[in-house]
Parts: structure tokens; C-alpha cells; sequence
């Protein structure tokens, strides 16, 4: 049997798996920065949490009505926002989390400064992990479908996947809605598990510590988001075993140990190397010599067109000498 310490730990790392899968949906697959994912997650929490503690609305129920207010949010900001690129992007979502978590703060159904109480517990290991799975299986789908390679396409270089007729704008937008879908999923359990929901949960440095498990884990991998949420999860615990010194520094040390591994390891726990080819670099060779007995082609202009057409030697001497 697992105490209730190493149980709660299971539970709050397989919340912030799903959170670590959802970003590296947009920020690994499609290669767009958001920096306010926590605000999806306290979208789908606050949702479910009303709907339970206020109108009695099943667990199950209320845990898809937030990932659906979620998905809404993550269209309305998704349609005007991804068209900006790079830290543009960045920045206009950090700016939508900070709108979310002042008007959160603000409002008096989600209990204001002083947060919502009186959430029922329906969260628990089994459900934490069954909806980990599921997102994970879902999202391993999705990177290996039609729409999976149109991310990929996105994320290594836009402008020519928008030459080769990808529309863009239309996969970031739904890549968006589905990360905040499954954001709004961890925000439930997050707040059936906890049962007390506060704006602080949800603040910027929520998405930074979510980032940082997905780029830990490797840019664009599912097992290392996964891997980096755990580890990430369970390294600040594990810093107060060590000793008085560590435990009462254990956060100086657990940013040491990421600046560490970032040096060590920059594409992260699972992520792969990947040899980049610019073909635009110039060509610092000569182009080969034509020399006897190499099939030659050249090329004749018929109606407007450009044809090419593969001349023998015999053709290539006669070619010369005319």
C-alpha cells in the first residue's frame, strides 16, 4: 500500500502529465510559445468546480463541461492570436492568462481572493491515471495522423508549408483548442483532488513550471513530457530527504540541477538530436564538369515551357562541335 504522501504525489504528477502532453501539443508538435497555458487549466477547474459544489452536476459531467469551456476560451483567443508568430505569440498569451487570473480574482462565484471551497473529492489514482492514458494514447493519434504532419510541416518551417497548400492558421487555431481541451481535463481533477481552488494556482509561474517539464522532458517528444512531469514532480519532494542543508535550500538546488541538465543534455531527457540541412546555404563547390561518356541534359524552350530531355555521348559531341 502507498502512504498518503507518495499517493498524492502519483496523483498531482499524472494532473501535471496531462498539462505537460497538452502544451507539447501546441509548443512541441506545432512549435507555437504559449505562456499561459495555466489559464486553460483554471478555466476547465472553476467550471467543473461550480458545477459540482453548486449545482450538484455529476463528476463526469462537470469534468466535460470544463474541458469544453476550456476549448471555447482556447478558440476565442486562438483565432486572433496565432496569426502572430514567435515571441508575439508569447507574449499575447501571457497577456490572456493574466486577464484570466484578475478576472478570477475579481468575480464572485469563483469566490474571489479568498478562492472556492466546498468542492467534493472525486478525484483519485485510478481516475488521475485512466485520464492521463487516455490523453496520451489521443495524443500519440494525433502527432502520427494527417493532422500530426501538418503540425510537424508548421513547426519546421510555415512559409513553405503554406506554399505546399497547408492552411496554416486553421491547424495551429485547432491544435490550440484541443491542448486547452485537455488543459481544462487536468484543471478537473485538479480541483476534485485538492477540493479548495485559489487564482494563485494558476498563475503565470504555473505555465513556466509546465513549459519547463515539457522542454526538460524533449521539445515535440510524449514520453518526455511525460517523464519530465514526474521528474519535475518528484525532484523538490525528493531534495528534503537528502539533508537539513538541502531540504531548506532544496529549491536552489533543483534550479541548479535543471541549469545543469539543460547544459548537459539541451534536447532533454528523451529528445533527439536532429542534424539540420539549410538548403538555402550557398554552394561553395563548382558544378561538375561535363566529361565523356556522362549522360548530359539540357534544356530547350517549347511553347513557353521548359523541357529537359537526357542526350547520349554521341548527341553531346555533335552538341560541342555545332
Amino acid at each position: 500500500m502507498l502512504s498518503a504522501y507518495y499517493y498524492q504525489l502519483l496523483v498531482i504528477a499524472c494532473i501535471n502529465a496531462i498539462m505537460a502532453v497538452s502544451l507539447n501539443l501546441v509548443t512541441g508538435c506545432a512549435g507555437q510559445l504559449s505562456l499561459g497555458h495555466a489559464a486553460f487549466m483554471g478555466i476547465g477547474a472553476y467550471t467543473a468546480a461550480i458545477l459540482t459544489s453548486s449545482y450538484n452536476v455529476s463528476f463526469v459531467f462537470a469534468l466535460i463541461a470544463g474541458s469544453v469551456s476550456a476549448a471555447f476560451f482556447g478558440l476565442i483567443v486562438g483565432l486572433p492570436t496565432l496569426r502572430l508568430k514567435g515571441d508575439y505569440l508569447a507574449i499575447a498569451t501571457l497577456g490572456f492568462g493574466e486577464i484570466i487570473r484578475v478576472s478570477v480574482l475579481n468575480m464572485g462565484i469563483t469566490g474571489g481572493a479568498f478562492g472556492l471551497r466546498g468542492i467534493p473529492k472525486e478525484t483519485n489514482l485510478a481516475v488521475a491515471v485512466s485520464a492521463a492514458i487516455l490523453i496520451c494514447l489521443a495524443s500519440k493519434r494525433l502527432t502520427k495522423s494527417r493532422f500530426g504532419r501538418a503540425l510537424a510541416a508548421i513547426r519546421e518551417d510555415e512559409v513553405a508549408a503554406e506554399a505546399m497548400g497547408v492552411d496554416t492558421t486553421r491547424y495551429k487555431v485547432l491544435a490550440f483548442v484541443i491542448a486547452a481541451s485537455w488543459a481544462g481535463v487536468a484543471g478537473g481533477l485538479f480541483a476534485h483532488w485538492f477540493r479548495y481552488l485559489n487564482p494563485s494556482s494558476f498563475s503565470f509561474m504555473k505555465s513556466i513550471e509546465i513549459l519547463s517539464m515539457v522542454v526538460l522532458g524533449g521539445i515535440g517528444s510524449l514520453e518526455g513530457s511525460v517523464l519530465g512531469a514526474f521528474v519535475l514532480t518528484f525532484a523538490p519532494e525528493f531534495l528534503r530527504g537528502v539533508s537539513d542543508f538541502v531540504s531548506q535550500y532544496r529549491m536552489l538546488f533543483y534550479g541548479a540541477l535543471l541549469v545543469i541538465m539543460m547544459l548537459v543534455r539541451p534536447q532533454g531527457l528523451v529528445g533527439r538530436e536532429v542534424s539540420v540541412k539549410r538548403s538555402y546555404m550557398p554552394k561553395l563547390c563548382k558544378s561538375p564538369k561535363k566529361e565523356a561518356g556522362v549522360t548530359l541534359d539540357t534544356k530547350g524552350s517549347t511553347g513557353g515551357r521548359t523541357v529537359r530531355r537526357r542526350t547520349t555521348k554521341g548527341e553531346g559531341d555533335q552538341h560541342a562541335n555545332a
